[in-house]
């Protein structure tokens, strides 16, 4: 399934009404986070303008070559410090994989 070669592991399965994934677990420890996809007509498609989803990875291009999936366009160093590259799920849904690092929460421009 197309969020498992993301890394994700399929923790409920009661296809085609609902699923839900496990993110791999946080670093520093903890929970790691959930990701739970609902059924909608086969024919639905995700308008431009709706939400971008962002999922951090270590690194962009190697995700992408490891995956098999096709960027919209190549991965982008962005002015903010972000590699990006934006990928669709089977449903259109606009996904955006990057690699912040520091910059995540640690960005020039920071107040304390």
């Amino acid at each position: 399934m197309f969020y498992e070669t993301l890394g994700l592991r399929l923790i409920v399965d009661a296809a085609p009404r609902y699923v839900r994934f496990e993110f791999p677990d946080p670093p520093g420890g903890g929970e790691p986070a959930t990701l739970s996809l609902h059924h909608v007509c086969e024919d639905w498609r995700a308008p431009e303008d709706w939400p971008l989803v962002y999922l951090e990875v270590d690194d962009v291009a190697a995700c992408l070559a490891d995956t098999g999936l096709t960027p919209l366009a190549p991965p982008e160093l962005k002015s903010y410090a972000w590699e990006e590259a934006d990928v669709l799920d089977p449903a259109g849904n606009r996904l955006r994989l990057y690699k912040a690092g520091m910059a995540r929460r640690f960005p020039d421009w920071r107040i304390d």
